[in-house]
Parts: C-alpha cells; sequence; structure tokens
C-alpha cells in the first residue's frame, strides 16, 4: 500500500525533526507490523496530509507502548526480529520510547483540539492497560469484567481513539466509528489471545501457548476454569513452562468444554456489533477489515 508508505516516511521526517542520530538508527531496526490502526485511518478519512500526520501519530505511540511492553514483558523479539531491548537494552527501549510517545504529543498539539483530546486521552487508558496487565499476572485471574477491562484500556482504547479522531477530520459521525474501534480493537485482541493456543510456534513467531506461562488468563482459560471440573489442575499448571502432554490436555479441555469455541464465537459477535456500527456509512472497506479478522482459519 503506497499511502502505508507515506505513513511511514512521515514518521521518519518527525524523528529527523528530533535532530538526534541515534533515534533514526533505532527507528530503522524497528520492526512495523500490519499497521491496523493507519488503514482504519485511511479507511475512514481519507488520504491528505492531515490523516497522514494523524497515522504516523498513532503508530509512533502505538510503537513507544510496545518498546515499554518488550520491557516489561523481556521479550527478545517483536514480530520475529530482535526487539529493542534485545539488541541494545532495556534503557534504551525506555528512552526511545520516550521519544516516540514526547514527539508524537509535540505533533499533536498542532492538530485540531478534539482530535488532540481523544489520542493523548487513549494514551492513558493504554498505559493504565498496561499495568492492569501486569497486576493480572500476579495471581490467577478468574474475572472476566478485568480481562474485559484490561484489554479494552490496553489495545482497544487506541483503535477505537484512531477511528474516532479520523472521523472527527472527515466530520462523519465520531460516535458510530468509536463504536466500531472500541470493537474492532476488542475483537482483535480476543483473537489474538485464542491465536495463541490454536496456532503452531512456528506460524506465531513466538512458543504457542505463552500467555497462560506469562501468567495471562486470556479468554478462552477464563471459560474453561468457569466450567472444568478439575478447577485445581488447571490452576497448577499457571505460570510453568507445559509438557506436551500439559498443553494436550489444556487443549483438549477447551475443545471438550467449547470454551474454545464460545471464545471465537464471542471475539465474531463482537465484530458483527462493529459491523452493525457503521453499516449505514457507506464503508465497505470497514466490513472487510472486520470479516477478515473474525472469518478467519482458528
Amino acid at each position: 500500500m503506497e499511502e502505508l508508505q507515506q505513513v511511514k516516511e512521515q514518521i521518519k521526517n518527525f524523528v529527523i525533526e528530533c535532530d538526534d542520530k541515534k533515534s533514526l538508527e533505532l527507528l530503522d531496526l524497528l520492526a512495523t507490523g500490519k499497521m491496523l490502526r493507519s488503514k482504519l485511518i485511511l479507511k475512514i478519512a481519507g488520504i491528505n496530509q492531515e490523516t497522514i500526520k494523524l497515522c504516523a501519530i498513532v503508530e509512533m505511540i502505538h510503537a513507544a507502548s510496545l518498546l515499554h511492553d518488550d520491557v516489561i514483558d523481556e521479550a527478545d523479539t517483536r514480530r520475529g526480529k530482535p526487539s529493542i531491548n534485545a539488541l541494545f537494552d532495556n534503557k534504551t527501549s525506555i528512552m526511545f520510547g520516550d521519544i516516540l510517545y514526547s514527539k508524537a504529543f509535540t505533533e499533536l498539539t498542532k492538530m485540531d483540539k478534539e482530535v488532540a483530546y481523544t489520542v493523548s486521552n487513549a494514551v492513558t487508558l493504554l498505559s493504565i492497560g498496561e499495568m492492569l496487565d501486569v497486576d493480572l499476572t500476579e495471581t490467577f485471574n478468574t474475572s472476566y469484567d478485568k480481562y474485559l477491562d484490561m484489554i479494552y484500556k490496553k489495545t482497544a482504547s487506541l483503535i477505537e481513539a484512531s477511528a474516532k479522531s479520523a472521523a472527527i477530520l472527515a466530520g462523519c459521525d465520531k460516535d458510530k466509528y468509536a463504536l466500531y474501534g472500541k470493537n474492532l480493537g476488542l475483537a482483535f485482541q480476543m483473537i489474538d489471545d485464542i491465536l495463541d493456543i490454536t496456532q503452531d510456534s512456528k506460524t506465531l513467531g513466538k512458543p504457542a501457548m505463552l500467555d497462560f506461562v506469562e501468567g495471562k488468563v486470556t479468554i478462552p482459560y477464563l471459560l474453561l476454569h468457569e466450567r472444568i471440573e478439575d478447577k485445581k489442575r488447571l490452576e497448577s499448571l499457571y505460570k510453568k513452562p507445559l509438557s506436551s502432554d500439559e498443553s494436550s490436555w489444556i487443549k483438549e479441555q477447551m475443545i471438550s468444554t467449547n470454551a474454545l469455541q464460545d471464545s471465537i464465537l464471542e471475539a465474531q459477535k463482537l465484530g458483527k456489533e462493529a459491523i452493525l456500527a457503521v453499516k449505514d456509512e457507506q464503508n465497505e472497506s470497514l466490513v472487510q477489515i472486520m470479516a477478515a479478522m473474525i472469518e478467519r482459519e482458528f
């Protein structure tokens, strides 16, 4: 996509303006993902100077949160490439994240006031979400509401803000687009959590079923814990490296209790609600973005 290349150029120009050689070197080492938030903004508000800048700001914020996230999770890869904290150290990763955050905020001050508020407020939520995520790994979380609140703040809030901000720039119904973005974000995270169980390590680019080992009780585990007879056995496997027998047992239980299938249905329900929110907006590509995500092989 040529427009995503424009977004990357804009990010580079913003970093050039920081006038710091090391920051530019670090930017080149960042692994770029699918740029879902940019695609969303451009599909809603079209391609112009203002929307490309908004995309760059949101992508910088997202990248900064991942730089910090990799330090928190002690991750040495990001999207199949070595992470900045693995290539350099934690301090470099944190400081580079801070540079991207603060430059993004500097550029936000030049934008429409409501857009600036929407995006910066989402960054507060995102940061609280990060903290909730860490807190929830302390003990085996059995609360679906806590899980939902955490994934809303950590993942969905910035996607929601991207869609809402794009609608503000385009003069569309911001509430409809905000709801679309929120549900897209929730479904996106749930599906990510489900794929951690259903896909193999090679496809994921990280060990399969790593979430549970790292202390993350995601939706399939929550539903399984609710339904399973032997709750103690499941709890005993929490936060420990799983043998292939233990992994298989968890998977079998998820299938027999329908925890896995119902998790997929829950993510798809959120996706369909998102599509419903913008059904009158004549924006077929938003339907396609959502459909591609929820109608996949698990």
